[in-house]
């Protein structure tokens, strides 16, 4: 049944094509990907609702890892070494999402030379980046670049393809949680412009992204009992930063959100890899 969904100031015709526009708006939001505008888009640049976009994130963490997982199958393919392959990888990630990600994690790592919360948000707000940002993002890409390393060198390429986009989806989906579970921690803020996610259609997500693990996983091969590790880890990561930001911040901010990411990435593909025989 066509139902009228209003987007982007037009309505559209159904609801495939409602999807198919948020589906594109999430890509866009998230990734540097040059997504064409849609026939029946009005404004393809237009700030997205974070509460219509929600459900499909785990799609569009997908689409996302499509390079990343490519560049590493493909340097795996060419026998570059695991750690050349690894690195192609993110720098592939790196590329395609702008970064996006990474600097959340940075700026929220600078945070902590702050002694109040006003402090902490205010240097978050700062371009430039500081003593604990530079070293956590040094730690992250060297932790990054290391798990999919080990994971190269135990695996084959099409099943360390298949958990390249499973990780990509996964913690794209568990870095929302800060977003839904608390409110922004300003009045001005990214977060607070495109809306909170309801917790429904957050769950709802969840569940898009742990049937993308289980059917992809298994497809792969890989043990189901690294694809629950998976699961479980980027989980528990994206409820600790959602913590953390309450006591630290008293809400939740866009960086918040790109910290949870890069933890629940790192995590996944740790927890991956204790049930990988090396």
């Amino acid at each position: 049944m066509s139902e009228q969904i209003e987007r982007g100031g037009r309505a559209t015709g159904s609801a495939w094509q409602a999807f198919a526009i948020d589906l594109a708006h999430c890509i866009r939001f998230y990734s540097r990907l040059p997504v064409p505008a849609l026939p029946w888009e009005q404004d393809a640049h237009a700030l997205p609702s974070f509460p219509r976009l929600v459900r499909v994130i785990p799609l569009a963490g997908l689409v996302i890892g499509l390079l990343p997982a490519a560049v590493l199958g493909f340097a795996m393919l060419l026998d570059l070494g695991p750690w050349l392959a690894a690195a192609l990888s993110v720098a592939a990630m790196v590329l395609t999402t702008g970064a996006l990600h990474e600097d959340g994690l940075g700026d929220t790592a600078d945070s902590f030379g702050g002694t109040t919360i006003e402090k902490r948000l205010e240097i978050m707000r700062d371009s430039r980046i500081g003593s604990f940002g530079a070293s956590a993002l040094f730690l992250a890409l060297a932790l990054r670049i290391g798990a999919l390393a080990t994971l190269a060198a135990r695996v084959d390429g099409e099943v360390a393809i298949a958990a390249v986009l499973i990780v990509a989806s996964l913690s794209r989906t568990a870095g929302l949680m800060p977003l839904v579970f608390l409110p922004p921690a300003r009045r001005d803020g990214l977060s607070q412009a495109v809306g909170q996610p309801a917790r429904e259609t957050f769950w709802f997500a969840a569940g898009i992204a742990g049937a993308i693990a289980v059917v992809l996983g298994a497809l792969a091969g890989l043990p189901s009992a690294g694809i629950a590790l998976m699961l479980v880890l980027s989980g528990l990561s994206g409820l600790a930063l959602t913590r953390f930001a309450a006591r630290h911040l008293g809400g939740q901010t866009g960086d918040i959100a790109g910290a949870a990411q890069q933890v629940a990435e790192i995590a996944a593909l740790i927890g991956l890899l204790t049930v990988l025989e090396a």
